[in-house]
């Protein structure tokens, strides 16, 4: 899976979880970026998208991702 079809999934999966279909994320978006990112929405978050890939965070992974960038990365990773 190439990193464009990464951020069309992940598109998908932030648009669906925070009701907004105009959303978009890139390398650089945090949970600063989006108004109700917020810790609640960040697990219901990483659900959807271990969900979306076929894949599981173990917990220092979740907490350590600080952008969206690093959580591509770490998809990428994973479903190689």
């Amino acid at each position: 899976m190439s990193r464009e079809e990464i951020y069309g999934e992940l598109n998908k999966v932030f648009q669906e979880i925070f009701d907004d279909d105009t959303l978009t994320v890139n390398d650089s978006t945090t949970s600063s970026d989006i108004e109700d990112w917020d810790s609640l929405e960040h697990i219901n978050l990483m659900m959807a998208i271990e969900e979306a890939f076929g894949i599981t965070f173990n917990i220092g992974e979740v907490t350590t991702m600080k952008n969206v960038g690093e959580m591509a990365d770490k998809i990428a990773e994973k479903i190689k």
